[in-house]
């Protein structure tokens, strides 16, 4: 058996006693350095007495000091039963292989399946896990002026101080190789815990560092532990760890970490309390300065990165690419859903296609981390669609990140906020982003966030508060905000933004919808439709009528706003009344707006449809007026009067005349038509008769279809009137889109909207008097 104390020998003290000296420590000093809690274990060492074996190896480990060159009759074995040869002659390899096969099952169950959020089983982790990105730039790092932030396209948001996305990464495993100490930052749920375990069950497999022992490591487990015991030890941790497998000698321990076989995975830093974080921060120094050779990987939020950790490089974990969620949404929806691999893989291909459409580009924006990919893709699983309200999956998102995802792992963070509720919290983001949002800013400086945030630290305590203590205040708040969920981040030195742009879109939507009374609701929805002309804003509109319990009184006012856009200018109000009466004029089932919206289009955008390519989506009337409007645009052509232009106007004339009712538009029509020369004559008499006849004959056929249809009119719009009339244009979809967005709206004003759509104004006040 091995002995479980060891006492020095009198040559050996005489040794001790001269390496004690050249540290210049006092036995304190020497105490604290072994995690002691009294010198006594110390003193009882320095006087030969037996020491416990541990905190013997301990002390000669510190003073650089072979523990077996000064023991007294040191044991030959180590372990519990276990037959190794004396680490003097130990063979290095033969050691590691016989601890990762004691190891291999407690790194298998401790690392090899995840829980993930609203999954009531666990999943292995090779059948979810997806090779993460690692950027060897910290993008808030950078220094940036914020004038080259204002006009970035919202579509790139959250790929904003990324770079090209081949260019600007490495594989995670490749970095770990490249650097022996690393720091791995992100965004919460971005999949640093995961990447730990990746690298762990690799290693276990001897598919990565095939010549370390893996050892994972929570730390706020680690902290937990170490304030119980008030001593903040990782090797004592370490050896608890080993115990568990059996093997109980130190020694092995010990000479693993002076070979450098350790691969050592932190996780959490950010996860440690605040009282706790400067002692576990100084072990993890303290070690890994100690046991140098070693591998060690640490994770960290991003916002938490000021805890800076001597010789370890930082790095951060990139956002998913389309390529890496394709891959992850076949894992997902081949190891969920109660479904077989094929269906499964057929599910996950209508999820990226209907993902990928333009309409789900704000999806696309959230499911860049696995945390909302896995979200997404739950959804998406359960209706077969993304969702059409919105706001409720960025409820379900916001829940996730200001609580439930540290909740559903059991992590307790600080109190922040000076300990504002949940409420509270929501209340000040909706504040911050509505007011940033409203001055067009998607990123801002630190002391803009930080007046934001101290005005409402001020109104919420209703006690002054001098400038000083309030602007500290402020600035703890935002750093709380940042690290604990990461709603904020700082993308370059000095200059925030909202995480995902659809969060800071749902928190200004929310802020108007949560309007404390009655005259406050109202001034935000004027404010609000001031913006109707404003892209921009189109999201809010969106959000803030499905958030509303009625949203009647939005499309109301929304309505009225849109037809003031062009109630003052007499040639729109004419062009509309043209619109209007063409949608009387057609029998068709189509409704009256939607013949006018037509028209509309038809009007400014000539040549919209390609002879008889909308045949199967327009109704006949519609239909034959595209056919007569590219007809005449076509015969409108200058210089074009040859054999081969004639010819083509002929041609499509008499496809028209297939399908014209009208008998007395069908008669004149074939009248003109046979004042065509003959396809059979000669090149020449066309070249005659088109020289002497065609402008004339070109003149009677838009006359014809003038008279008949009432379409060609030659609007002549002005370059401001053109621009009015597309965001007239745009406001009235808007309207309908908001309509149509599972908004609460009552039957009578959603038909009365409908019915209203692009009528002129005398319309308009005529109705209103009937």
């Amino acid at each position: 058996m091995v002995k479980r104390s060891l006492q020095i020998s009198l040559t050996g003290i005489q040794e001790a006693k001269r390496a004690f000296a050249r540290k210049g420590w006092t036995q304190d000093n020497l105490a604290t350095e072994v995690n002691l809690k009294t010198r006594q274990p110390i003193w009882r060492f320095f006087s030969g007495r037996p020491v416990e074996r541990h905190t013997f190896i301990e002390i000669c480990s510190v003073l650089s000091l072979n523990w077996r060159e000064i023991a007294t009759n040191p044991p030959a074995e180590f372990g519990e039963g276990e037959q190794f040869i004396q680490p003097s002659v130990l063979d290095i390899d033969k050691l590691v292989q016989k601890v990762r096969s004691q190891r291999f099952d407690k790194i298998q169950d401790q690392c090899g399946i995840l829980q993930l959020l609203d999954i009531n089983r666990p999943v292995a982790i090779d059948d979810i896990y997806i090779d993460v990105n690692i950027l060897e730039s910290i993008a808030s790092q950078q220094y940036l002026e914020i004038t080259e932030l204002q006009n970035i396209d919202p579509k790139k948001f959250d790929r904003f101080g990324l770079g090209e996305a081949d260019q600007n990464h490495v594989p995670g495993t490749q970095a770990v190789e490249k650097y022996s100490k690393l720091r791995v930052l992100g965004k919460p749920g971005i999949g640093k815990t995961t990447f730990l375990q990746y690298l762990a069950i690799q290693c276990n497999q001897n598919a990565f560092a095939a010549n370390q022992v893996p050892i994972f490591i929570t730390l706020r487990n680690f902290a937990q532990e170490s304030k119980f015991t008030n001593e903040f030890s990782l090797l004592n941790y370490i050896r608890q760890e080993f115990h568990t497998s059996r093997i109980s000698d130190p020694s092995v321990i010990e000479t693993l970490l002076n070979e450098g076989r350790v691969l050592l995975l932190l996780d959490g830093m950010d996860e440690v309390v605040n009282q706790q974080s400067n002692a576990v921060l100084s072990e993890i120094r303290r070690f890994s300065e100690k046991y140098h050779k070693n591998q060690f990987v640490a994770t960290c939020r991003t916002a938490v990165q000021k805890f800076r950790l001597r010789g370890f490089t930082d790095v951060e974990i990139a956002p998913f690419t389309l390529e890496q969620i394709r891959a992850f949404a076949q894992k997902w929806f081949v190891a969920f859903p109660k479904t077989n691999t094929q269906d499964g893989l057929a599910q996950s291909i209508q999820f990226i296609q209907k993902l990928e459409l333009d309409e789900n580009w704000e999806f696309r924006q959230l499911v860049v981390t696995p945390l909302f990919l896995h979200l997404a893709c739950w959804v998406f699983h359960g209706q077969e669609k993304f969702p059409t309200k919105r706001t409720d999956f960025y409820k379900q998102g916001l829940d996730l990140v200001l609580g439930k995802w540290d909740e559903a792992r059991g992590i307790e963070r600080d109190d922040v906020y000076r300990g504002f509720l949940l409420p509270q919290k929501l209340k000040l983001l909706s504040q911050i982003a509505a007011a940033t949002f409203e001055q067009g800013q998607y990123f801002f400086e630190q002391r803009i966030v930080e007046q934001y945030i101290g005005e409402y630290i001020q109104n919420l305590t209703n006690t002054p508060m001098d400038a000083e203590e309030l602007q500290i205040e402020s600035e703890a708040a935002l750093k709380a905000i940042e690290a604990q969920h990461g709603l904020l981040a700082e993308r370059a030195r000095g200059i925030f933004s909202f995480s995902y742009l659809a969060f800071q879109e749902y928190l200004t939507a929310r802020k108007i919808v949560a309007s404390h009374n009655l005259q406050a609701f109202e001034q935000a929805l004027e404010g609000l439709v001031s913006h109707i002309t404003d892209p921009h804003w189109r999201e809010i509109f969106l959000l803030t009528a499905t958030m509303l319990r009625s949203a009647d009184g939005l499309v109301l006012l929304m309505k009225q706003q849109i037809d003031t856009l062009v109630a003052q200018d007499p040639y729109l109000q004419e062009f509309l009344t043209w619109a209007s009466q063409k949608s009387r004029t057609i029998p068709t089932q189509t409704k009256d707006a939607t013949v006018r919206a037509f028209y509309l289009a038809l009007s400014r955008t000539p040549h919209i449809a390609s002879h008889f390519a909308l045949a199967s989506s327009l109704d006949q009337g519609m239909f034959l007026d595209v056919a007569l409007d590219d007809l005449l645009l076509e015969c409108a052509i200058d210089g074009n009067q040859d054999f081969a232009h004639i010819h083509i106007c002929g041609e499509a004339l008499s496809n028209i005349l297939g399908i014209v009712l009208d008998v007395g538009l069908h008669k004149s029509l074939q009248k003109l038509s046979d004042e065509l020369p003959n396809s059979r004559q000669s090149q020449e008499r066309f070249g005659l008769w088109g020289q002497t006849n065609y402008s004339a004959w070109a003149e009677q056929l838009k006359m014809t279809v003038i008279n008949y249809r009432n379409i060609n009119h030659e609007w002549q719009f002005s370059q401001q009137q053109q621009q009015v009339l597309q965001r007239y244009y745009d406001a009235n979809q808007l309207l309908l889109d908001c309509l149509h967005s599972n908004s609460e709206v009552t039957a009578a004003i959603r038909q009365e909207i409908e019915a209203t759509l692009l009528l002129p104004q005398k319309e308009l006040e005529d109705r209103e008097w009937q």
